[in-house]
């Protein structure tokens, strides 16, 4: 199964994109959309939606794991990132690709084993488990494939956190 990892943003919005087969995890790509605050917000929203389709289009994954958001202490950022995910979100239902959502707490426990592992932690899990040189930056990128890998490990339970 092929499986789009994201992590949430509008500034920057992580992903992550790998083949889970046989317990063996395979790396197809990983990088990060970003936005300028140049650009208008619905500007932005429209850039991460668009560049998302297109990774979408190319990859065509059987899921998309995303994070829940964390409620930051800044209504304002709250707000806006909770916007972006919404387009992030509607990318996906537009293209018919199931949709499972993890709390930090969730891929926390999916990656390391506890869910109050430190980010360090997590980072290097996932530089170990998908084989790769080094953990990827910027620390969107890392996180949205700890998402992927929260998946992957979420086996038969994954109905409940599906998106309905």
């Amino acid at each position: 199964m092929i499986i789009f990892g994201i992590d949430p943003g509008i500034a920057i919005v992580g992903y992550g994109v790998i083949e889970y087969k046989g317990n063996k995890f395979n790396v197809i790509d990983y990088g990060a959309i970003t936005t300028e605050p140049i650009y208008t917000f619905p500007e932005r929203l429209k850039i991460v939606y668009d560049e998302l389709c297109t990774l979408l289009d190319k990859y065509k994954p059987d899921f998309v794991a995303i994070e829940e958001l964390f409620f930051n202490k800044n209504a304002k950022t709250a707000i806006n990132v909770g916007q972006a995910r919404g387009v992030q979100l509607l990318a996906a239902i537009n293209r018919g690709i199931e949709i499972y959502e993890y709390t930090p707490l969730q891929v926390k426990q999916g990656v390391v084993g506890y869910g109050k592992a430190e980010k360090k932690q997590v980072q290097e899990m996932v530089k170990v488990l998908l084989n790769l040189k080094k953990v990827p930056k910027p620390d969107d990128v890392a996180d949205a494939l700890a998402v992927a890998i929260c998946h992957a490990h979420s086996g038969n339970f994954r109905d409940m956190f599906k998106v309905k």
